[in-house]
């Protein structure tokens, strides 16, 4: 009908790339006046500069080559942080998990969408997605299988259930042949996916 056909229009009119549609949302919020300018720049700053994946690695890299570091984060994995001067909403209360050859890990949030923002950034979509909530916990390894993680039979999968008072970082076991890696370099190998339970880190020389 014409009605619904105006009423889609703006939306048709938005480019497709993301970052374009979100510069485009930006510039249509700050001419209504519905936003302060210097804000929206300093929020998104925020979260391309200050909190993101970039600052998990860190955190994963320093336990993977500093055996005392991995051992306070895992007794109480804010202090550890802190150490690293990282902290934040959205990241008050983290409990470190550690991957091994008997335990995979895997986070989800069956409420909503808890998630650790100061260490992985915002939460991807499918994270929040009804699909991934449901079938992390029903059937782990099927949504694993999706995401391209195979684990030996023997593994066993744990799924944590963040909350809004609990917040869960994983700890993927360290790749082969990086021995004598220094931290900066073992924080290249560290994915988003691979802190959440639903990746690997990258391989050495990948």
């Amino acid at each position: 009908m014409p009605h619904d056909h105006h009423h889609d229009e703006p939306h048709s009119l938005l480019p497709s790339d993301p970052a374009l549609r979100v510069k485009a949302l930006q510039t249509i919020l700050v001419r209504k006046g519905l936003v302060d300018p210097a804000a929206m720049e300093a929020i998104l700053e925020t979260y391309e500069t200050k909190v993101g994946p970039h600052l998990g690695a860190r955190v994963v890299a320093r336990a993977w080559a500093d055996p005392a570091f991995r051992a306070r984060l895992m007794a109480d994995a804010n202090a550890a942080m802190l150490e690293l001067g990282i902290s934040g909403r959205q990241g008050e209360h983290v409990v470190a998990v550690e991957n091994s050859a008997r335990q995979h890990n895997m986070v989800v949030c069956t409420l909503c969408s808890c998630y650790p923002w100061p260490l992985l950034g915002i939460p991807p979509a499918w994270y929040k997605s009804d699909a991934y909530r449901k079938r992390a916990v029903r059937e782990p390894r099927a949504v694993l299988a999706d995401f391209g993680v195979t684990l030996p039979e023997g593994t066993a999968v744990r799924v944590w259930d963040s909350t809004a008072e609990v917040r869960y970082l994983v700890i993927p076991e360290r790749p082969g042949g990086t021995e004598g890696w220094d931290e900066e370099s073992l924080a290249t190998l560290v994915t988003r996916d691979s802190m959440i339970g639903t990746g690997f880190p990258r391989e050495a020389g990948a």
